[in-house]
């Protein structure tokens, strides 16, 4: 008797667990298509972080739509663009969740999207061909999960914006109420590296004092399933110049004579790493350890090896550990761009009269940034160079053979919250609830979000929730974000909303 009441009662909590999912899935729907214009009017204002006008009127947006779903919105001045602090509470007793957006944009080249205006917001489905064709923007209201919105902005990061608020919508007007209260900071100098934003947090420390912060940026993991990362590399970079004649000069009267800046700076950057890919510099990797419950977290994350090379056409990869989340626990040393001389249309026959190198080095947790940067500066001057901060003048020329400017500025460090942290656990199982499995779980992503002042200096737990397609050209033309990661990424946040903490 006691077997059949347990199996009754279990039978009811799987059962209430079901129709809670089937009411979270009614309402993302529901919520979804309700929120597709205000999408679009989103999209359609440009957001290139330098246009100081165009932020303006995203901040305007911002203030009124958040303010008409009554949170209170304020700005916290900067000696750039601000940021707004919208504020909601929902209880007198309950915990306090600060939730990280971004409103700006990476810049756009109209001449390199298949669209006339990348603010312009197009709805796409892929023909019989494999091309994204348009369709009426109409059709939206009755949308296939595999069509696209392409406009800038549409993943990174104005689609989470729009699904908050869609999430916000559903459980206003379904008498759902959150055992938290929320903070909303909202970016507008992301995609500049933020960089006001270590001195705003200082100074406001009280007003955005919270128990745990939720950034709801990035992409999902690669298998397209709900998925949370606990922590993301941060980002230093250098930018390294050397130097040849004082002007170009004719390779056939100076080739094999003057030396040649190019092939110099090609050595000392070949030096920094070996055939593998790994940094050469002494102590560059030192203080990281995989332990064996780091190794099985690791493990854990799906990663299909194979298909990454076919998907990258390259034959293989860089070793500086055998899988790629164990890689990106430790810290980058990354070749982002070179130039010297002229090259393609323009191609000259001379000895280019300087040649410079622009690096990125991404930051973890246990590396400092200060001493990855000296140690990168001596490996140069230990292959013989006068390392300035600046230009050499001419007396410095003539005294030395070999010379380099080298500049480095750190951005933010990098943050991991514990898979094990009570936030941790929450969210865990919100997404669980939400969609009736286990989320995947990424220690820590490779990329970078400047948030760390708020998990260094609130000293709070951070996790990211991503929810938009992997595949969405963020930074590139043809930025878009799948349907159906929208209505997921509105049923996301519905299930955290709706999540006792």
């Amino acid at each position: 008797m006691k077997k059949i009441i347990l199996l009754f009662m279990v039978n009811c909590c799987l059962n209430l667990f079901c129709q809670k999912r089937l009411t979270l899935d009614r309402l993302a729907s529901k919520y979804t298509l309700s929120s597709f214009e205000m999408f679009k009017k989103l999209l359609s204002i440009p957001n290139d972080a330098n246009d100081k006008i165009d932020i303006e009127k995203n901040i305007k947006w911002t203030e009124e739509e958040f303010g008409k779903r009554g949170f209170k919105v304020s700005k916290i001045i900067t000696k750039g663009a601000p940021l707004l602090l919208a504020k909601r509470d929902f209880t007198s007793k309950g915990k306090t969740v600060l939730i990280y957006l971004q409103m700006d944009g990476q810049p756009v080249d109209p001449l390199k999207w298949n669209q006339e205006n990348p603010y312009s917001p197009v709805l796409k489905k892929k023909n019989s061909s494999g091309f994204w064709e348009a369709i009426n923007w109409e059709k939206i209201y009755e949308y296939n999960d595999d069509w696209r919105v392409f406009a800038r902005s549409s993943s990174d990061a104005k689609g989470p914006v729009s699904m908050f608020l869609a999430a916000i919508d559903a459980i206003d007007e379904n008498g759902i109420t959150p055992s938290f209260n929320i903070k909303v900071i909202l970016d507008f100098e992301e995609e500049m590296g933020s960089p006001n934003l270590p001195d705003a947090v200082k100074k406001n420390g009280e007003l955005l004092t919270s128990d745990v912060l939720i950034i709801l940026d990035g992409p999902r993991h690669r298998l397209n399933k709900p998925t949370l990362t606990f922590g993301a590399r941060g980002i230093a970079t250098i930018q390294l110049t050397t130097y040849g004649p004082i002007v170009p000069q004719h390779s056939g009267h100076f080739g094999n004579y003057v030396p040649n800046p190019a092939l110099r700076l090609s050595k000392i950057l070949a030096s920094m790493k070996d055939e593998y890919g790994k940094v050469t510099i002494d102590g560059y990797y030192d203080g990281i350890e995989i332990t064996p419950d780091v190794k099985k977290i690791l493990d854990s994350t799906p990663h299909n090896e194979m298909e990454l090379l076919d998907l990258l056409q390259v034959a293989g990869f860089d070793k500086v550990k055998d899988t790629y989340q164990e890689a990106i626990q430790y810290p980058s040393l990354n070749i982002r761009g070179m130039s010297s001389g002229w090259i393609n249309d323009e191609v000259r026959t001379i000895i280019p009269s300087w040649a410079r190198a622009e690096i990125d080095v991404r930051l973890v947790k246990e590396s400092n940034p200060r001493r990855l940067l000296s140690l990168i500066k001596k490996h140069i001057e230990g292959l013989g160079y006068l390392v300035l901060d600046r230009e050499p003048n001419k007396k410095e020329r003539l005294k030395h053979k070999k010379i380099a400017t080298f500049t480095s500025k750190i951005s933010y460090q990098s943050f991991r919250t514990s898979l094990k942290n009570e936030y941790s656990v929450w969210l865990r199982n919100a997404i669980k609830r939400g969609f009736g499995e286990e989320p995947i779980l990424i220690r820590m992503s490779g990329g970078s979000i400047p948030i760390s002042p708020f998990v260094n200096t609130l000293n709070i737990p951070a996790i990211t929730v991503p929810t938009v397609n992997r595949d969405n050209n963020q930074h590139s033309p043809n930025e878009n974000i799948r349907l159906g990661n929208y209505r997921e990424g509105v049923k996301t946040i519905l299930s955290i909303l709706s999540e006792k903490l």
